[in-house]
């Protein structure tokens, strides 16, 4: 099996598993996504939805949020983890915005580059999730399960994002790594991955090896 053909049959396989691919963070504007994925640095998708919804409330808007205070901001996330460097990027966020995209979340991975604490992962995810183009969500889950598989090697972001287009159907790219995120959390889970009831062991090598032993032992 090549690299494209495994590919294409994790896409396949996880799409059986998790019909629904969503992101998990909770938001009504684009900007608000932005800065959830921000905050989900190192901190869980549900502490960041259970943070959010107060931050929005407080600063409705771009505008209030790029007037805001960093202190003021960083108490009302500091249970996010890292709430110093976030706090500031989060209105540096906002002032980067109205500054330099009229206030709209630009649709491009480089430009979205541009502004404070915002990476390929946050990058890609808010290319992928709003505009809709082809996107490689590179997290934690997603590079752990792709090197297990096959499809990538390495725990460089970048590195695994270029071998992840090269060998990935990009029309499904972005929903793939969601899923990656689902079955990272119900099955694949870093510390006791559960291989003989994974949904992929016949594409993961780790899964085979798993398979292989289990009809060892009958």
């Amino acid at each position: 099996m090549t690299k494209k053909e495994r590919a294409n049959e994790a896409v396949r396989l996880l799409k059986e598993e998790f019909p629904d691919a969503v992101c998990s963070l909770t938001y009504e504007k684009p900007y608000e996504l932005l800065i959830s994925v921000r905050l989900s640095a190192q901190c869980t998708d549900a502490r960041v939805n259970m943070v959010t919804p107060a931050l929005f409330s407080a600063y409705p808007d771009l505008e209030s949020l790029a007037k805001a205070d960093v202190k003021d901001v960083l108490n009302i996330i500091k249970s996010c983890g890292l709430a110093n460097t976030k706090a500031r990027d989060v209105v540096g966020i906002a002032k980067g915005l109205l500054e330099n995209f009229d206030g709209v979340v630009p649709d491009t991975i480089e430009e979205l580059l541009t502004l404070p604490g915002v990476g390929r992962k946050t990058a890609n995810l808010v290319v992928g999730d709003v505009y809709h183009k082809p996107a490689v969500v590179c997290d934690t889950h997603c590079i752990r399960i792709t090197n297990h598989i096959g499809l990538t090697t390495g725990k460089d972001p970048l590195k695994c994002e270029k071998e992840l287009r090269a060998c990935l159907p990009m029309d499904e790219s972005n929903d793939f790594c969601h899923r990656l995120v689902l079955h990272g959390r119900k099955t694949c889970v870093a510390r006791s991955p559960k291989c003989e009831v994974c949904c992929l062991n016949t594409v993961c090598n780790d899964g085979i090896k798993a398979l292989k032993n289990k009809n060892r032992e009958k």
